[in-house]
């Protein structure tokens, strides 16, 4: 009776507890497996609501744009190092408006804009100032991408990335990986815009998820990865731990059936 009863607590954990590999393994598909380039979507990036963009003016004669570059006139106290925290000060934070405030110019709306957009609005409110803004190098730049990655992640927190794109995988190899009691299958992204918040359900596993609407990280992204079933049962994730979990079960099965039969 108690070898009976063993086994079936036995063969139930063991295939209850253990993680698939296939639950392990990303970008899974017949794509994969055909050598196949898959086209990503690989659309501008567009500023959102608390972006922070970096507008540098140039020219021979300094003294011209000095006025317009906040980095120029706030530099000196950061000791010219422009790193997450001193960018925050020095450069151009898009209110919730969507407007950006520049010396002199006012303020400029710029939400839904690419970097080359503004560059251009830039130039275009110039022209009042000079006769001739082609001796002015203008350069903008999205400073960094702000993202927050939460659950079954080595290292959960919120990370900024200096790049003008990130893209998911980007994101969750920067936060330590998914853990393996992290479902790949269900990463959600949740996105807040102006007016509403977007949800989005990913599948690492699946090599479509390069074709994904949420592919890359915007600004202000949350990544949540949900464990598991396996995590909340606590029966181990490898075969060593779930070995362990069965050798305990088994143990007090055995001392529990041997105590009643000796009341």
């Amino acid at each position: 009776m108690i070898r009976k009863i063993s086994l079936i607590v036995t063969i139930v954990i063991f295939f209850t507890s253990c993680i698939p590999t296939k639950d392990l393994v990303y970008f899974q598909g017949d794509s994969a497996t055909k050598n196949t380039v898959h086209k990503m979507l690989n659309k501008p990036y567009r500023l959102q609501v608390n972006d922070i963009i970096d507008i540098r003016l140039k020219a021979e004669d300094e003294k011209l744009v000095s006025v317009f570059n906040q980095t120029n006139q706030q530099g000196a106290q950061f000791g010219n190092q422009f790193d997450e925290e001193n960018l925050y000060f020095t450069s151009y934070s898009v209110d919730r408006q969507g407007n950006i405030r520049i010396p002199y110019i006012g303020e400029l709306n710029v939400l839904g804009y690419t970097e080359k957009e503004v560059r251009k609005k830039v130039e275009n409110e110039l022209s009042k100032f000079f006769k001739n803004t082609s001796d002015i190098f203008i350069t903008v730049k999205l400073a960094g991408i702000r993202f927050t990655v939460l659950g079954e992640v080595a290292n959960p927190g919120t990370l900024v990335l200096f790049q003008n794109q990130v893209s998911i995988i980007e994101a969750i190899a920067n936060a330590g990986d998914i853990t393996l009691t992290g479902n790949r299958k269900k990463v959600t992204v949740m996105r807040k815009s102006a007016d509403e918040t977007k949800k989005f359900t990913i599948d690492l596993t699946d090599v479509s998820v390069f074709n994904s609407e949420s592919f890359y990280v915007q600004s202000n992204d949350i990544i949540y990865i949900e464990p598991l079933k396996q995590k909340s049962w606590g029966t181990g994730a490898t075969g060593a731990q779930t070995f362990s979990t069965l050798i305990s079960v088994l143990s007090l099965v055995t001392t529990t059936i041997l105590l009643v039969r000796n009341l």
